[in-house]
């Protein structure tokens, strides 16, 4: 699979990089107890954690609010995505169990600061790329709002942008029916090539651990 970083990006940071891991063959059930008993109680940690703190104080939060101003999004209206789920665990709102494939997602999310989506490969076109929603461009995400992609960074196909670090679209979610799967893990930009490598292929294992299958990763950087 083709997978691009658009210059633009990386103009305005150039260590951006995203981790890519793609899933054939999977399948995607009720998460098993031991997923669901780790996600509770690390949620109920990170809340005590929370107590008499900002969210915005953490690395990884103030990290990507940071990327969003960079990229001309205000991060008080557009939210990365691993902030929304934080500020939802600080108010004791934790994450219930939706599916094996999510509630991972939410997992690793919450664990390493950072936006991640999973997308249904089989319900995608052609090659990806990572760039900017340019003017114009929307989709109506899994909020159930359209959404306003101009300045956000995007995860697109031949069909137009499908994700993003703030919300992705319900054109190719995840599902008990999925087969096929792509996972977009949108790094720290501080975090180094090696360290990015460690913690995609941390992922990869545990979902194939859960998922079984063949899985693939990649780190997409600057050359």
């Amino acid at each position: 699979m083709e997978i691009k970083l658009s210059e633009e990006i990386i103009e305005q940071i150039p260590n951006f990089k995203v981790g890519i891991i793609v899933y054939k063959n999977i399948t995607v059930a009720e998460s098993p107890q031991m997923i669901k008993g780790r996600l509770q109680l690390f949620q109920e940690s990170i809340y005590f954690d929370l107590e008499n703190k900002n969210v915005t104080e953490l690395s990884g939060i103030q990290e990507w609010r940071n990327i969003f101003k960079k990229y001309g999004k205000d991060p008080n209206r557009y939210r990365p995505s691993v902030e929304a789920l934080y500020r939802r665990v600080q108010k004791q709102n934790f994450l219930s169990s939706i599916q094996s494939a999510i509630d991972i997602n939410n997992f690793f999310s919450l664990q390493y600061q950072v936006p991640i989506g999973i997308y249904d490969l089989d319900n995608l076109n052609g090659s990806i790329s990572i760039r900017l929603g340019t003017e114009g461009e929307e989709y109506t995400g899994l909020n159930g709002r359209i959404n306003s992609l101009n300045h956000l960074i995007v995860s697109s196909d031949n069909l137009g942008p499908f994700g993003s670090p703030f919300v992705d679209s319900d054109r190719a979610p995840v599902t008990f029916a999925t087969k096929n799967a792509v996972q977009v893990i949108y790094l720290r930009p501080s975090t180094d090539v090696e360290k990015s490598m460690r913690l995609t292929e941390s992922l990869m294992n545990m979902f194939t651990q859960i998922h079984g299958g063949e899985a693939s990763f990649q780190i997409i950087r600057c050359p």
